[in-house]
């Protein structure tokens, strides 16, 4: 599903210093429905690393094949469109709207460009994830009447809402305590698992880590 060749990412240095090279040489292939852990130090590329992955970000050289397309080549227009349709985040702080309701939150990613079912299809598939996550009695709550671990798990059904094909997670666990963290990792295990999408996480956690099927490490910008 996913292969990265040779990918280089560098950022220009403060007046006339060498550039920062953040990412060095990245070559990784990421099969259909695997479940993939980032780990490594502060700063050692791994956030970049899953935003180039996700098209947040380009690579300053090499390739990014993902579902048979070169993100890393194609417009900004179809980036954003397979963005979209086919690529969920998730991140260490959850983005909800605080105006909004949870089930309106978790329609935001439908409304953007073409959708891939009905809006009410949509509204029936983000009903029934948000009943399988165990919010079906708060769909009419608004973010701040939520804990951390539940406003995590409605940032999960809102990346799941457009049925993409990868789920990405930088830190999905990292703002939360014991409990709600153990709940959003059997959550992503158990959706990996049972709806098949592929699942690559960046975490400090190596309990969270352990659970996923392959681990890699990122130092100074290298796999190791």
């Amino acid at each position: 599903m996913l292969e990265l060749i040779d990918v280089v990412k560098e950022y220009p240095a403060p007046g006339a210093g060498d550039s920062l090279k953040v990412l060095k040489d990245i070559s990784l292939t990421v099969e259909k429905g695997q479940s993939l852990a980032v780990v490594g130090p502060s700063g050692s590329g791994k956030s970049t690393l899953l935003n180039i992955i996700g098209g947040l970000d380009r690579p300053t050289s090499g390739k990014v094949i993902f579902d048979d397309c070169d993100l890393s080549t194609i417009g900004d227009g179809l980036l954003a469109v397979m963005r979209n349709l086919k690529i969920g985040f998730v991140f260490q702080l959850h983005h909800l709207l605080p105006q909004l309701t949870v089930l309106e939150n978790v329609l935001i990613p439908t409304l953007a460009g073409k959708m891939k079912y009905s809006r009410k299809e949509n509204a029936q598939r983000a009903e029934s994830l948000l009943d399988r996550v165990g919010l079906a009695d708060w769909m009419s709550h608004r973010p701040g009447e939520l804990s951390g671990g539940q406003m995590q798990r409605v940032a999960v059904v809102r990346a799941l809402i457009n049925a993409p094909q990868l789920l990405l997670a930088d830190e999905p666990t990292g703002s939360l305590d014991k409990a709600a963290s153990e709940n959003i990792a059997d959550l992503l295990v158990e959706l990996n698992e049972s709806v098949g999408v592929t699942l690559i996480i960046v975490t400090h956690s190596m309990k969270l880590a352990e659970r996923m099927s392959k681990v890699i490490e990122i130092s100074d910008g290298r796999l190791v």
